[in-house]
C-alpha cells in the first residue's frame, strides 16, 4: 500500500464476534492434535515393521534350523527312510522328534518320507498288533505328555500333506487302505491307526486336530474328489478317508471325550454334512453317524446353533448347492432311522425338528406336478432372488420327508401325549407346549416349501396331529392360555397371538380330511371330532380371523413364503403366518359351512363375526378397505343379508354407473309365446355385455300372431324371464337332467341332442346373469354341486348323493369293504350310459387294466366322483360360466356360499309373507288400509295356497317370488288402486287386473269376500299373458 501520511495503524475488527486469540487457541489445539495423530501413526508404522522384520527373521532362522534337521536327518536315516526300524518310533528316538520338526507340505521330498513313515508305522503295527507300545515303548504313564505331543504333530502333518497335493492325487484320495501304492492311502490308513477312539491318546489328539480346523481341510479334499469317486471308488470297500472321518466323529461328544469345544463354523456338521449328497460318497460313514448318540451330539450341537442364530454355512459351493439344502438332505437321510429306534428321546426330536425348521424355511419352494412358484415366493428382504436348487438335491430333500419320515418324527414328540392328555379345567404343561411347538414351526415351513399332495394324507389318518393339536386348542381356549402360549413358541416373536402357530398347521391337515371322510362319518360316527368339538372349532376359528382380519391385519400381507437370509437369519415374520392362517382358517370355516348346509348341526349364525354393524357394512362396499377385503376373504363373517345389502347396491353402483354415460342401447323383440326359447335365443344370443346391461324390452305374440297388449316397462320383461328360464331349464327340453330331489344339473349328454348345446348353455349362463342383475327371482332349483361350478371350486365325494345316492351308497360300501377288494373284479373304468348308448372310459392311462385294491381304493373312490361331478359336465359348465360372467362378476359371486347362491337366484322357498307385504303396501283411488274392500283381499290372499300365492305375486310383480330381504325392497311398493269408480253391477263384475311394471294390483270394490276370491282366482288363473293388464 502507498503512504497516506497516517502514521498511526487502525485496530482490525472481528466481526465474527470472537477476537484473535480465541480464534488463534483454536488453530493451535487443531494442529497439535494433527500432530499427536501423525505422531502415533509413524510409532505404530514403526512397531508393524520391527514386527514383520522379528516374523521374517524368525522364520528364516527356522527355516536354516529345519534345513540342519532335515540334513541331519536324511544322513541318520536316509531319504528314503532305509535305516529306520522299530525303535525309531519310540520315546527315546530322534527319529519323530526331527522328522515333525522339519516336515513341509509344500516339499515333496518331506512328502516322500512322510509317507515312507506311515508306511513303516503300518507295518509294525501289523507285525506286532500293539500300536502303544510301538510309540511309547512299554512305559506310556512315564511318556504320555511327549508321545501325545509327537503323534499330534504327525497326524496334523499327514492330514496338510494330503491337502496341499490334493489336485495331484485326486485319484487316489477316496481309495482303500488296502491300495499299497497309493501315498494318499498310506498316509489315511496310518491315521486311522493313530486315531483310533480306544487309544489313550486319542482324545488330545482329536482335539488338538479340530483346533486346527481340520474338518475345513478334509471337506476340501473331499470337493476336489468328488468327480472321481464313480470311476477309482472301490464299490463295497470302506476308503481310507472315510476311515478317518468316522474315527474323529465317533469319537467327540462321547463320554470319554474331553476335547475341548471348538466353532461351530469348523465343526463336522458344518464343514462336511454341507458336501452334496456325502452318503452317497462315504455309506459307512453314514452308518456310524446314524446312531442314536452320534446323530443326538451333532443334531444337538446345530440346534444351539439355530438357536443363536449363527451364521456358520460355508458358501465355497454353487447356488444350486446352497450349505442350508446340503446339510438338510443328508441329515434327513440318517435321521430316519434314528427316530424309529424305541430309545429315540423325545430331546432328539426337538432339536431335530428345531433344525429341519430352520433350514427347511431358508429353501424355495419346491415344485411339484400340481404347484407352481408364484412370484413372490422367493423373496430375501425387499429383492427378489431367484434360487433353483439342483433336481437331484431337491429329489433327496422330497424324497427324506416322506411319509415314514413324518410318522416317526410325530410319534416321538407326540408319544407322551395323548388326545385325553391333562384335565379339561387345565392348561398344557412345557413338555405339550414344546412337542406342539416344534411339530407345528416344522410342518408349517414344510407346508410352504414341500409339495403338499406328498404329505397331507399321511399327517391326516397315520399320525395323532388333529386329535393332539384340538385337545392342545381346545384346552387352551376354555382356560383362556392362549397369551401365555407365544414366549414358549421359540419359533415366533414374543407379540405374536398363541393359537397362529396351531392353526396354520391343523386348519390346512383338518381341511383335507374333510375332503375325505363320507357324510356317515362326518354326522353320525363324528369323527374326526365330535359336532360337539366342530362347534366350538368354529368359534375358534371365527374369532381367530376376525382378529387377523380387522381388529389386528397385517400391514403388508403377502401370500408368498418368508426366506431367511442365510447371512442375517432373520425370525420368520408373524405377518407372513397371519397372512397363512387367514387364508387356511377362512378355507376351513368355508368348508365347515358347505357341511353345515347339507345337514344342519349348529345355527348359521356361529359363523358371523360379533363386530359386524352398519360402519362395518358401509365400508365394505368401498374397494381397499379393510372391511372390502374380510368380504372377499372371508365373507361367511357377515350375516347373509348384510351381504344381500351389499350385493344389490354393487349392483345399483354399477346401473348408475352406465346410466350416466348416456341412455342404454333400447333393444326390443318380439318373442312368440309358443317359441320362446328358439325366438330368445336367435335374436338375443349375440347381445354383447354392454347390451345385456342395458333396457331389453319385450313384446309378446300369442298363438294367434298377435301382439300382446300391454306396454313393457319392465313387468313384461320380468315375465318373459320368468317364463324362458322354465322353458330353457325345463328337463324335456335336453339341457338339463334332475336329480333324485328334482335340482337341475347340466346334461352330460346334452350334444347328442342339440348340436348347438354348447352355445345353448353359453346363451342361458347370461340369461340367469342377466336375471339376477336386474334383480328378478326365477323359479329355477340348481344342484348345489352345479352351483359351486358358478364359484369355480372343485366338487367331491361328499357332494355325490345329491347327484347319485345309489352310487355314492356302492362307493362307501367299497371304502369300508374289509375283506380282498380285487376279488370284486373292479377296474379303474367307469361306464357312462346316455339314452342307452354305453361308452366306457378309463379314470387313469390305461385304467382298464388297473385292478381296484384295498392300496388303491380310496383313489378309485375319488377318481369316479371326480368323474361324475366335474369331468362329465366340465364343457357345459364351462359355458355356462362364460355367459353368466359376462354380468356377473367372480367377486361379487363369491361373497356367498352354493345355499346362498340359490336364495339370490330363486328366493327362499317358504310360504308367501302376507304379513309384510301388507306392511309395505301404498293405496290408490280411495282404498286406505282400514277400507273393508282391503280388509276382505287380505284374508283372501292369506287363505290361498302357496301356489295360487305365487300366481297372484308373478299376476301383479310380473314374478312368483318377492324380494329376497322382504318386500320393503320391491321397487316400487306394491300398490292397490281402485279400479272403478262405483259400486254398480257392471263394475264389481269385471276381473282385476294389473300394471306389472308399477307392482299395482286394480281391484274392484266387491261386495263380498267370495265374490273377491273368485274374481281373484280366475284372473291369476286365466294365464291370458298380459292381456288382462
Amino acid at each position: 500500500m502507498f503512504f497516506s501520511g497516517d502514521p498511526t495503524t487502525r485496530k482490525r475488527v472481528d466481526l465474527g464476534g470472537r477476537s484473535s486469540k480465541e480464534r488463534d487457541r483454536q488453530k493451535l489445539l487443531e494442529q497439535t492434535r494433527l500432530e499427536r495423530n501423525r505422531r502415533l501413526w509413524l510409532r505404530q508404522q514403526n512397531s508393524a515393521a520391527l514386527k514383520i522384520q522379528k516374523y521374517f527373521r524368525g522364520r528364516k532362522v527356522v527355516e536354516v534350523e529345519r534345513a540342519k534337521v532335515r540334513e541331519q536327518f536324511y544322513k541318520n536315516y536316509g531319504k528314503d527312510c532305509h535305516h529306520v526300524d522299530r525303535h525309531c518310533f519310540g520315546p527315546d528316538s530322534e527319529f519323530l522328534r526331527q522328522l515333525i520338526f522339519f516336515v513341509n507340505a509344500w516339499n515333496m521330498n518331506d512328502f516322500s518320507v512322510l509317507v515312507e513313515t506311515c508306511r513303516f508305522i503300518q507295518h509294525f503295527v501289523r507285525e506286532s498288533g500293539d500300536v502303544v507300545e510301538l510309540f511309547a515303548g512299554t512305559d506310556y504313564l512315564s511318556n504320555h505328555s511327549l508321545v501325545v505331543y509327537r503323534l499330534k504333530r504327525l497326524s496334523f502333518a499327514c492330514i496338510q500333506a494330503i491337502h496341499h497335493n490334493r489336485n495331484q492325487l485326486k485319484d487316489q484320495l477316496l481309495m482303500t487302505g488296502e491300495e499299497p501304492s497309493a501315498s494318499t492311502a498310506i498316509l489315511l490308513q496310518a491315521l486311522v491307526l493313530i486315531l483310533d477312539p480306544k487309544l489313550p491318546w486319542a482324545c488330545k489328539t482329536v482335539g488338538y486336530l479340530l483346533q486346527r480346523n481340520v474338518f475345513s481341510l478334509f471337506r476340501e479334499v473331499i470337493l476336489t474328489a468328488k468327480e472321481n469317486i464313480n470311476a477309482n471308488g472301490s464299490f463295497g470297500k470302506v476308503s481310507a478317508l472315510e476311515h478317518v472321518l468316522a474315527c474323529m466323529i465317533s469319537h467327540v461328544g462321547q463320554s470319554p471325550c474331553i476335547c475341548t469345544n471348538v466353532d461351530p463354523q469348523w465343526s463336522f456338521s458344518f464343514q462336511i454334512l454341507t458336501i452334496p449328497f456325502l452318503w452317497k460318497k462315504f455309506p459307512y460313514l453314514k452308518e456310524v453317524f446314524a446312531s442314536r448318540s452320534l446323530t443326538q451330539y451333532y443334531t444337538n450341537q446345530m440346534a444351539l446353533c439355530v438357536q443363536n442364530h449363527a451364521n456358520v454355512l460355508p458358501t465355497d459351493m454353487l447356488n444350486e448347492f446352497p450349505g442350508y439344502a446340503c446339510i438338510l438332505g443328508n441329515i434327513l437321510e440318517t435321521t430316519g432311522a434314528t427316530l424309529s429306534q424305541p430309545d429315540c428321546s423325545f430331546e432328539m426330536a426337538l432339536d431335530l425338528a428345531a433344525v429341519t425348521t430352520f433350514l427347511l424355511e431358508a429353501l424355495p419352494p419346491i415344485k411339484s406336478s400340481s404347484r407352481e412358484i408364484g412370484e413372490d415366493d422367493m423373496i430375501i428382504g425387499d429383492e427378489s432372488v431367484e434360487i433353483v436348487l439342483d433336481d437331484n438335491l431337491q429329489q433327496q430333500i422330497t424324497n427324506a420327508i416322506d411319509s415314514r419320515f413324518l410318522v416317526q418324527l410325530t410319534n416321538v414328540l407326540f408319544g407322551g401325549i395323548s388326545t385325553a392328555h391333562g384335565s379339561h379345567n387345565e392348561g398344557p404343561d412345557d413338555m405339550e407346549v414344546a412337542a406342539v411347538a416344534a411339530a407345528c414351526a416344522f410342518l408349517h415351513v414344510t407346508f410352504n416349501t414341500l409339495p403338499l399332495e406328498r404329505i397331507m394324507t399321511v399327517l391326516a389318518y397315520r399320525t395323532e396331529l388333529v386329535p393332539v393339536l384340538w385337545n392342545f386348542m381346545k384346552r387352551c381356549h376354555q382356560n383362556q392360555k392362549w397369551s401365555s402360549l407365544p414366549e414358549r413358541f421359540s419359533y415366533l416373536l414374543g407379540d405374536a397371538p398363541g393359537w397362529l402357530l396351531p392353526l396354520s398347521v391343523f386348519c390346512p391337515v383338518y381341511k383335507h380330511m374333510l375332503m375325505i371322510v363320507d357324510n356317515e362319518e362326518f354326522y353320525e360316527q363324528e369323527k374326526p371330532l365330535s359336532l360337539k368339538d366342530v362347534r366350538c372349532l368354529i368359534v375358534i376359528l371365527r374369532q381367530a380371523l376376525w382378529q387377523i382380519l380387522w381388529v389386528n391385519p397385517s400391514a403388508h400381507p403377502s401370500s408368498g413364503k418368508f426366506i431367511s437370509n442365510t447371512s442375517g437369519h432373520k425370525k420368520h415374520p408373524v405377518e407372513a403366518i397371519q397372512s397363512r392362517v387367514g387364508t387356511v382358517a377362512s378355507e376351513l370355516l368355508s368348508q365347515l359351512q358347505d357341511w353345515n348346509n347339507r345337514r344342519q348341526f349348529t345355527p348359521p349364525s356361529d359363523f358371523h363375526a360379533d363386530g359386524v354393524n352398519d360402519y362395518f357394512i358401509s365400508q365394505a362396499v368401498m374397494e381397499g378397505t379393510k372391511a372390502h377385503d374380510i368380504l372377499k376373504q372371508a365373507p361367511f363373517l357377515i350375516p347373509f343379508t348384510s351381504r344381500v345389502k351389499i350385493f344389490t347396491s354393487q349392483l345399483a353402483s354399477v346401473r348408475h354407473r352406465q346410466e350416466a354415460h348416456g341412455v342404454f342401447t333400447r333393444n326390443r323383440f318380439r318373442i312368440r309365446r309358443d317359441h320362446i326359447l328358439e325366438d330368445a335365443y336367435n335374436q338375443m344370443s349375440a347381445l354383447s355385455e354392454e347390451d345385456l346391461r342395458g333396457l331389453i324390452r319385450v313384446t309378446f305374440v300369442n298363438e294367434f300372431g298377435v301382439e300382446e297388449a300391454g306396454i313393457d316397462g319392465g313387468g313384461i320383461f320380468k315375465d318373459f324371464m320368468e317364463n324362458i328360464t322354465r322353458a330353457a331349464f325345463d328337463v324335456q327340453y335336453g339341457l338339463f337332467k334332475e336329480t333324485a330331489d328334482h335340482l337341475l344339473y347340466p346334461n352330460p349328454g346334452s350334444g347328442m341332442i342339440h348340436e348347438q348345446h354348447l352355445q345353448f348353455f353359453h346363451f342361458l349362463g347370461s340369461l340367469l346373469a342377466k336375471a339376477m342383475f336386474e334383480g328378478i327371482l326365477v323359479d329355477i332349483p340348481f344342484a348345489t354341486f352345479f352351483l359351486s361350478k358358478l364359484k369355480q371350486k372343485y366338487n367331491y365325494l361328499n357332494d355325490l348323493p345329491s347327484l347319485d345316492p345309489e352310487l355314492y351308497r356302492h362307493l362307501i360300501f367299497l371304502k369300508h369293504y374289509k375283506e380282498d377288494i380285487s376279488g370284486l373284479e373292479l377296474y379303474f373304468v367307469i361306464v357312462n350310459n346316455e339314452y342307452g348308448e354305453q361308452t366306457e372310459e378309463e379314470l387313469l392311462p390305461g385304467g382298464k387294466n388297473i385292478r381296484v385294491t384295498n392300496e388303491n381304493v380310496i383313489t378309485f373312490i375319488h377318481l369316479v366322483s371326480n368323474h361324475r361331478l366335474n369331468f362329465q359336465i366340465r364343457q357345459q359348465s364351462t359355458h355356462f360360466l362364460r355367459g353368466f360372467q359376462q354380468l356377473m362378476r367372480k367377486e361379487w359371486i363369491d361373497m356367498f356360499n352354493e345355499h346362498e347362491l340359490q336364495l339370490l337366484i330363486s328366493g327362499s322357498l317358504d310360504s308367501l309373507d302376507v304379513d309384510d307385504l301388507r306392511q309395505n303396501t301404498n293405496y290408490a283411488g280411495g282404498y286406505h288400509g282400514e277400507h273393508y274392500v282391503i280388509d276382505m283381499f287380505w284374508e283372501v290372499l292369506k287363505s290361498f295356497s302357496l301356489e295360487n300365492q305365487k300366481k297372484f305375486l308373478k299376476f301383479v310383480t310380473g314374478c312368483s317370488r318377492g324380494p329376497l330381504l322382504g318386500f320393503k325392497y320391491l321397487e316400487p311398493l306394491f300398490c292397490i288402486q281402485r279400479a272403478a269408480g262405483s259400486a254398480s253391477e257392471e263394475a264389481l263384475d269385471r276381473l282385476p287386473t294389473s300394471a306389472t311394471c308399477m307392482n299395482l294390483l286394480k281391484l274392484p270394490p266387491y261386495g263380498s269376500k267370495e265374490q273377491l276370491e273368485t274374481k281373484l282366482l280366475y284372473a291369476i288363473n286365466a294365464d291370458a299373458g298380459f292381456d288382462l293388464s
